[in-house]
């Protein structure tokens, strides 16, 4: 574990320092305090508490609801093994992303991550707590880890948080292999295989009417193949020209960070409805 945290730390540092080098990283349009606050605080909390709390929850679950099935998992090949991860953990993910897209007070705990009005790793983390502390994903991988996939969920999660950390951030890395003659035509398996900046920046678009953004698909974490299966894929290979939500109502650090423990006056928070598409 410790290992794996230091990984995908150098990850999220060396994609931060190439932001801060090229376009900028601790400045960006639009961000405010309350967005610092909301990214620190959210970050520390996931990796410090929520993330491995879960983890060790759904390993005591199962241990508790079988507890001669430890380990029970670890003659499988590897590419069992890995296939199980994808379907149970990632394609899990898929499907808790795009139900929160729908889902009224699932929306409260996932908009903290689509209030910022800019594209950095500074975003990767940002959500409410308790929408980690409820993510499916997160309690079948402790179930896992407890079945013996421990090593390679370990070595899995580096992949794809690399995967997730690049396709947030500003650097675009997509941009110039998609000019580049030679690397061109691999990019079309590349950007159909795992998500990318331009296909998840298309999910992080303001307006759903400007061609590019596709708020209502492009769900896909690790794999954009889930997209490509579900019918929720939009590949153009542009970028929004703007980020963030739109016609919602404000909100606080506080409510963003730990809704519904804290809210704003009814007077200044109205009830949030699923967003329409085609009124982002």
């Amino acid at each position: 574990m410790r290992l794996e945290l230091i990984a995908i730390g150098g990850i999220y540092a060396g994609f931060a320092l190439l932001e801060a080098i090229g376009v900028g990283f601790f400045r960006k349009a639009g961000a405010t305090r309350q967005d610092a606050i909301v990214e620190i605080v959210g970050t520390l909390m996931l990796i410090a508490v929520t993330q491995p709390l879960v983890i060790a929850g759904g390993f005591a679950l199962a241990q508790w609801l079988a507890p001669g099935a430890r380990d029970a998992l670890i003659g499988w090949p590897i590419l069992g093994q890995l296939a199980l991860l994808l379907v149970c953990e990632d394609m899990m993910q898929y499907w808790w992303h795009r139900t929160s897209h729908t889902v009224p007070w699932l929306y409260k705990l996932h908009r903290p991550h689509h209030n910022a009005e800019y594209m950095s790793v500074r975003v990767v983390y940002r959500n409410n707590i308790f929408y980690y502390l409820l993510m499916p994903s997160l309690w079948i991988a402790g179930v896992l880890v407890y079945l013996g996939l421990g090593w390679l969920y370990a070595g899995y999660t580096v992949v794809k948080m690399a995967v997730i950390i690049g396709a947030h951030s500003d650097v675009r890395w997509d941009q110039h292999l998609y000019r580049n003659r030679y690397t061109a035509p691999a990019m079309w398996l590349v950007e159909r295989v795992i998500s990318t900046p331009a296909t998840h920046f298309a999910h992080h678009g303001r307006h759903a009417d400007d061609g590019i953004t596709n708020y209502k698909g492009n769900f896909g974490n690790l794999l954009f193949v889930w997209d490509l299966l579900f019918g929720t894929a939009r590949i153009t290979r542009r970028y929004p020209a703007l980020y963030g939500v739109e016609n919602l109502p404000p909100t606080s650090a506080g409510e963003q960070l730990l809704w519904p423990l804290v809210r704003l006056p009814a007077t200044t928070n109205a009830p949030i409805e699923p967003v329409p598409a085609s009124s982002r």
